[in-house]
């Protein structure tokens, strides 16, 4: 049998639509203040388990 050959570009069309839009209203969010904000909710997780310990 022989293979269809035109079967990704279809199947990724709809997504290079969909990332391909500009929306203002959209939150942005800096990768630095993910990664800020992970980090001091593992210092709070590891501060709380030594003081109260289960």
């Amino acid at each position: 049998m022989a293979k269809k050959k035109g079967d990704g570009f279809q199947s990724s069309a709809g997504l290079v639509r969909y990332f391909d839009t500009d929306d203002d209203s959209s939150i942005k969010i800096s990768p630095y203040v993910v990664i800020g904000a992970c980090i001091v909710i593992s210092i709070v997780v590891v501060v709380s388990s030594n003081i109260w310990p289960v």
